[in-house]
Parts: C-alpha cells; sequence; structure tokens
C-alpha cells in the first residue's frame, strides 16, 4: 500500500531530470544464459534514462546501481547527511534561538505594564489586543520579506552572500532592541519605539535568511542517483536522494526547535533579572550564529546567481493567458503530448504561439514554460497552509496570555510554549529513525499530502482542545471570564495537550511543506518556491488580524472554536484537492 509520489522520472511532469541524461551502467553480473542478459541489460538501461548522472554519483567500493527491479522493491534509506550541511543545521540553531528568544517575550513586554506588583513582567502595558496585534504584525512582516531576499539571491548575490549580509542587519534589530529595553529607556517611553524599529529591522534580517537557508542546507547533498550499499552486515539497502533530502530537512527541522527553547531562558531572566538581559542573552548567541556560518565559507556548495527569473515568470504567465484567448478566437486548439488537452501555460511556448513574431521576442524556452507550470502546480498546495499558520501562532500570543489566566505555579507563563518544542526535540528522532523507516519496511510510504493532511487534522484538534481549556478557565473562580492580569483557580498542567496536538502537526505539516517546497521546484526555483511557501505565514498573520476583536476576554473561546472549525474544514477539502498526487 503506497500512498507516495512517484519517484523522479526523466519526463515526468513533477521531475527535475530531463531526457537527455547520462549514463552510467553499472557492470553486469553473471547470468545463465544470454537472454537472462539482455533482460538485465535493458532493465539496467531503463534505470539509467530515469535518473540525472551528476559527477557527484561516483560509486564507492561498497556501492553499485540498483536495478530495475530492485527500485521498485527494495526499502529506501536515507544517506549520510554532509558535515557541511550540519554547519548550517548549527546556524539555523543559533538564529532560531536568537528569534524565539527574542520573540517568546513580546506578549508580556508589550501587554503588562513595568515592575506592576503582583502582575506579570512587562513594559510598555499596552494590554492584550495591542499585544497580539504587534505580534500578527511581527510574524506578518517577517514572512513578506522572504520574497525579496529571494530575489536578492537568485539574481544577484546568491544564497551564501545574502544570509551574511541580512544576518549582520538582523544583528542591528537585536541590538537596538536590546538597548531599549533598559529600565531608563522603558521610563522614558522608547521600549514601544524601539520595539518596533527592531521588529522591522530583525524582520528584514530574518526573511533573508528564512527564504536561502533551507535551500543551501538541501543543496548540500549533490548525489542525485540512487544506489544500492552494501552495510558492514552484509545487507544491501537502497539509498534514496529523496529519502536523505526528508531527512536533512527532519533534522533541520529539530535543530529549529532546540533552538526555540532559549524562549525557557529569557522567560526565566525577564521574570527574575529584566528585559534588557532576557534580549542581550540571544543578541550573543546571534554573533556566534554568524561566526559559525563563516567558518564554513569555503566547504559549502555554493551554487552562483542564475538571475531572478520571478519577473519573467510574471511576463510568460501573462502571455500564456494572452495568447490562450487569441487561440481560442482563431480557432488554434493545441494537445500536449500526452493527449491531454492544453492547459493556457502550454499557450505560453514559443513553439505553440500563432505568430512567429511573438515566439521571437519572449525571453523563455519551452522547457521553462513546462518548469513553470511545475512550480505553479506545487504552489497550489501552499493555498491552504494560511489556515495552520493562523492556529500555529496561537502558541506565542493567545495560549501565552491564557497560561497567564491560570496558576503556573513558580513557572512563567510565557514558558508553557516551549512544551511544543519540548515535545518536537523528542519525536523528530523517533519519526526519522523509527516511524517512518519502520512503515517503509512495511511496504507503506506516506506521501506529502496525506502527511500535511494529517497535520491540519492535529492543529484542528489542538485548537478544539484549546477552546475546552478556555471554557473550563471561564467557569473557574474567582475572576471567571474577566481574569485580566490575574489567574484563576485552574492549574495550566491542563494546557500541556493543545503544545503536544500542535508539535505532532507541525512534523506532518511543517516539515512536509519544507520538503515539498524544495523537492517539487525546479532547480533554478528554489528559493522564489520556498520563499512563496514562506509568504503563506503572511496570510496566517492577516487571518490572526482578523480574529483580533475575538483575541480577548470574554472571547477567546470563540477564538479557538472558530480557528478548530477553519482548520478541520480546510483539511478535508485540502485532501479532496490533492489527494491524486499522492
Amino acid at each position: 500500500m503506497v500512498f507516495g509520489f512517484n519517484r523522479n522520472r526523466a519526463g515526468d511532469e513533477n521531475s527535475d531530470v530531463p531526457f537527455d541524461t547520462v549514463r552510467m551502467p553499472s557492470p553486469p553480473p553473471m547470468y545463465a544464459d544470454d537472454n537472462d542478459f539482455e533482460k538485465e541489460l535493458d532493465s539496467q538501461k531503463s534505470v539509467d534514462l530515469a535518473y540525472e548522472v551528476t559527477e557527484h554519483d561516483k560509486l564507492k567500493d561498497n556501492e553499485r546501481w540498483p536495478t530495475s527491479e530492485e527500485l521498485a522493491t527494495m526499502v529506501r534509506v536515507a544517506d549520510n547527511v554532509p558535515p557541511r550541511a550540519f554547519l548550517i543545521i548549527v546556524t539555523e540553531f543559533c538564529e532560531r534561538f536568537t528569534y524565539y528568544g527574542v520573540s517568546g517575550i513580546f506578549q508580556n513586554y508589550i501587554q503588562n505594564g513595568y515592575k506592576v506588583p503582583g502582575s506579570n513582567p512587562g513594559a510598555i502595558d499596552g494590554g492584550k489586543q495591542m499585544a497580539t496585534g504587534l505580534g500578527n504584525f511581527f510574524q506578518f512582516w517577517c514572512y513578506i520579506t522572504p520574497i525579496f531576499a529571494a530575489i536578492i539571491a537568485d539574481q544577484w548575490w546568491g544564497k551564501y552572500k545574502t544570509i551574511l549580509v541580512f544576518a549582520v542587519l538582523y544583528l542591528v534589530g537585536d541590538l537596538i532592541l536590546t538597548l531599549t529595553a533598559l529600565p531608563s529607556s522603558i521610563r522614558s517611553g522608547g521600549a514601544l519605539p524601539g520595539l518596533i524599529i527592531s521588529m522591522i529591522i530583525i524582520g528584514l534580517g530574518t526573511g533573508g535568511i528564512k527564504s536561502n537557508v533551507s535551500p543551501l542546507v538541501a543543496e548540500q547533498y549533490q548525489r542525485n542517483r540512487p544506489f544500492v550499499r552494501k552495510l558492514k552486515n552484509g545487507k544491501e539497502v537502497l539509498v534514496d536522494r529523496d529519502t536523505t533530502i526528508q531527512s536533512i530537512f527532519n533534522w533541520f527541522y529539530w535543530a529549529i526547535n532546540v533552538g526555540s527553547l532559549s524562549a525557557i531562558a529569557t522567560s526565566e531572566l525577564e521574570h527574575n533579572v529584566d528585559f534588557w538581559p532576557a534580549y542581550l542573552l540571544p543578541t550573543l548567541m546571534f554573533v556566534i550564529c554568524i561566526i559559525v556560518f563563516w567558518l564554513g565559507r569555503n566547504h559549502y556548495v555554493r551554487n552562483p546567481p542564475s538571475g531572478s527569473i520571478l519577473l519573467v515568470a510574471v511576463k510568460c504567465m501573462v502571455t500564456g493567458f494572452k495568447q490562450s484567448r487569441k487561440a481560442k478566437k482563431a480557432g488554434h486548439v493545441i494537445t500536449r503530448e500526452d493527449g491531454k488537452k492544453a492547459s493556457w501555460m502550454d499557450y505560453a511556448k514559443p513553439s505553440n504561439m500563432i505568430d512567429s513574431d511573438d515566439s521571437e521576442a519572449v525571453a523563455w524556452n519551452d522547457n521553462f514554460v513546462d518548469e513553470l507550470h511545475r512550480t505553479l502546480r506545487a504552489c497550489k498546495v501552499f493555498l491552504f497552509f494560511p489556515v495552520y499558520w493562523l492556529c500555529y501562532g496561537q502558541i506565542t500570543n493567545n495560549l501565552v496570555s491564557q497560561a497567564g489566566e491560570m496558576n503556573t505555579g513558580s513557572v512563567p507563563n510565557d514558558i508553557m510554549q516551549n512544551i511544543d518544542p519540548l515535545f518536537l526535540i523528542v519525536c523528530i528522532p523517533i519519526f526519522d529513525k523509527v516511524f517512518y523507516p519502520g512503515l517503509r519496511r512495511c511496504g507503506v510510504v506516506i506521501g506529502p499530502v496525506t502527511r500535511i493532511f494529517i497535520g491540519f487534522l492535529l492543529a484542528a484538534i489542538a485548537m478544539a482542545y484549546a477552546a475546552i481549556v478556555q471554557h473550563l478557565i471561564y467557569t473557574s473562580g474567582p475572576y471567571y471570564d474577566n481574569p485580566g492580569s490575574n489567574h484563576n483557580d485552574i492549574s495550566a498542567a491542563i494546557q500541556i495537550p493543545a503544545y503536544a496536538f500542535i508539535a505532532c502537526s507541525e512534523i506532518f505539516a511543517s516539515i512536509t511543506g519544507l520538503e515539498y517546497a524544495y523537492t517539487r521546484a525546479p532547480h533554478n526555483m528554489k528559493s522564489i518556491v520556498m520563499s512563496i511557501f514562506l509568504f503563506t505565514n503572511c496570510g496566517g498573520a492577516i487571518l490572526a488580524f482578523a480574529f483580533n476583536p475575538i483575541s480577548a476576554d470574554p472571547k477567546l473561546v470563540q477564538n479557538f472554536a472558530i480557528a478548530s472549525g477553519l482548520m478541520g474544514g480546510f483539511a478535508f477539502l485540502f485532501f479532496a484537492c490533492f489527494f491524486k498526487y499522492d
């Protein structure tokens, strides 16, 4: 029983592989007669044609090429992750340490007053809605900037230089935030303008990193063709690129969540010392981030910028629309090679244009149109992610406020959000090394669409549970549905399952989204497609703005319940639209 995509094959419209690939046949084994030899040779040729072979696919002594039968039957395993990829993963850990350490305490910093007896820590005293609104703005800004950074990387600087330059900008934002969080600055009213300026600068910095770091880490693995490796125990396994990329993104996401635990340290610092040391710690960590990334400069696989294709892609789509209308009026109907009806994008191909002058004037060829069409198909999947990010975003705002309305004992309310990364740190290695390999050994491959669907359902369950918890808070004394900065007599421990459900949803939906964005995009469009996937977070932030009127007491039950209903409905709609691709 297989729920997965077909493996990349030359000529498949879901493939990065062209027809004109290099053949590297393996030496044939000994056969009983010539007929067996001929069958195996034909089988090997079909395998050779199915994958693009590069200089990095050179076999080692304990490796050989698989036959077509082995490709279909052998269990696929991940290859070893290159050390240079781990260097980028460490860099991402440091950056996420900074990001979550800083943003994890924004809610208290904005919502509550400075040094108010009997209240949670704060600085700006802006209230719950202002805190949630600014938090949503920050999320929106952080996920719209990757598009501009992707264009810069593709057109001029390349991924490495773009990350490095934007990292320095990021550090400037951290320094401004730390300095304006000093007691003298807070008392003089400098905290709010300093926060807004630093949010804008940090958002630019993190955008420059986000759109480029995940494609860069995947590019460090360069072997393209699957091969059979003989292990020390004599067992043979099929090493597969797709499985390796999935493993790399699992560990990449694992590092993100280890880094996000910094919010525990910054929460303790804000509660027991002050906000400025809470912001100073992640600022110092980001200095380490820049140094670690710079140290690997001579070891990374650094593909040169090939020119931004975003404007060309837009022109190509406009041309396809115009040419399809022109062809329809002229009665010029074309069909694809597979016999199916041509889409409007097919009319953008120079070979299909009615006027030869039009075909000579365009800056693309037929292959570019095919790749762009594949990219658009991949991006359709992302249309459903904004509702998911709406649910996920509750971790850093409304669930933090919810914990503040319950009895947390000696634990700061904004530490509760770290239950999510703790679950992920434990679960991701289990999924990568036990769960997914176990399913593959049983012949079950859960495809990307099914994984994302499961993740969406788990997010809906998390929001439904949060609504139940909020109802229990409102029915508990002494403050009932108007706790303000106080808490009712109910333990914050009942929040834990909500974070557990969200964590599991991330493994299925968020990690798979990263993997899907990378593997389904053509080589020269990976940064753009990754930035489009990240841009879906902006959609989540816009939805969160719409939820702002019900992001306050006594309406938070409605907030969580509506989010749950939307996510559940969109999950089934998503599966109905895309299950055929699994």
